[in-house]
């Protein structure tokens, strides 16, 4: 009797038949990463055309929310990375190729840098604070080198906020093993998303009828331009393979349909988008309402493509 051995890759526990590594943790750190990089990306080109003033809900108060945002995204990562304690060996290499350094060298860069952007006019906005009543007067030489290098800062804003935003998509279209993932829109269409949220949030933080219009403006091409690349995703899929039809088939008519169409179609594009365009033509509607959705939106758009795209998977 002759005995054969087969190796195979199926029934995986946790890979096959469907990735289940990813939980809301990556969701969270992905809406966090986007949402931190359309802030820092709307500060920076406001004082490069020296608008800040004009804008102050944009340029200086919603950027105060970006470094507590990227730590709590960077917990979350090193949080699901299962073995937190050996996160640092993300630093010990430099892989180009690779999504993932690209984005944990970005971050780590950007952290740092949105700390000291927002140092340079904290105590502007907080007249009262001194830094000796926490015993830290070299927060005062940090103060002072932060400013005097403020608009390198924000040239250097300019390229690091677009890889960071774009990353967050990027880094799940690398995945070839996932046919929900491997599409080349992912990239603009977080990107996108994370403006779109951005844009919200100073919407929320603005001091003026004025800047909230402005931003509501911005805003609605954002959601236009959203809505249009969410349209070729889904064309985009209906195009491909068989892999990425059945893939599709998960949104469109299968067990994320409500959440797909729902959630993030209506509740988080479209009813936004008509507030918004009421909004501007007059009527009263709480600018906090439509807001909220989009922020409620671009979460549940993160958390619906990592759930599902775990799911599907390459057919033999």
């Amino acid at each position: 009797m002759n005995e054969e051995v087969f190796i195979s890759g199926r029934n995986i526990p946790h890979i096959d038949p469907h990735l289940t590594l990813w939980e809301f943790p990556i969701s969270l750190y992905l809406f966090l990463g986007g949402l931190a990089a359309g802030i820092l990306l709307f500060s920076a080109i406001l004082h490069l055309i020296n608008k800040e003033d004009e804008f102050k809900g944009a340029s200086k108060w919603a950027p105060m929310i970006v470094p507590f945002a990227l730590a709590i995204g960077l917990l979350a990562l090193i949080y699901d990375l299962g073995n937190p304690l050996y996160s640092w060996r993300l630093y010990t290499t430099i892989r180009i190729e690779s999504p993932m350094s690209w984005g944990a060298w970005v971050l780590l860069i950007v952290t740092p840098m949105s700390m000291l952007w927002v140092m340079t006019y904290v105590r502007e906005l907080f007249p009262k604070l001194k830094y000796e009543t926490f015993k830290m007067p070299f927060l005062y030489k940090i103060e002072a080198f932060a400013i005097k290098y403020k608009k390198y800062m924000a040239l250097a804003f300019l390229p690091l906020t677009v890889i960071l935003g774009i990353y967050t998509g990027i880094l799940l279209s690398a995945f070839n093993a996932r046919p929900l993932w491997n599409n080349a829109i992912l990239g603009p269409l977080f990107f996108v998303s994370g403006l779109s949220t951005a844009a919200a949030t100073v919407i929320l933080f603005a001091k003026s009828a004025h800047e909230r219009h402005w931003f509501s403006k911005i805003d609605i091409l954002l959601i236009v331009i959203e809505i249009g690349l969410i349209i070729h995703l889904i064309m985009g899929y209906y195009a491909g393979n068989e892999m990425q039809i059945e893939a599709v088939k998960i949104l469109v008519g299968g067990d994320f349909t409500t959440m797909f169409f729902g959630f993030l179609v209506v509740l988080g594009l479209l009813v936004p988008l008509i507030l918004e365009i009421f909004e501007l033509a007059g009527f009263k509607v709480p600018v906090i309402i439509p807001a909220i959705l989009i922020l409620i939106g671009g979460l549940v758009f993160r958390v619906l493509m990592v759930e599902a795209g775990q799911i599907t998977r390459v057919l033999y």
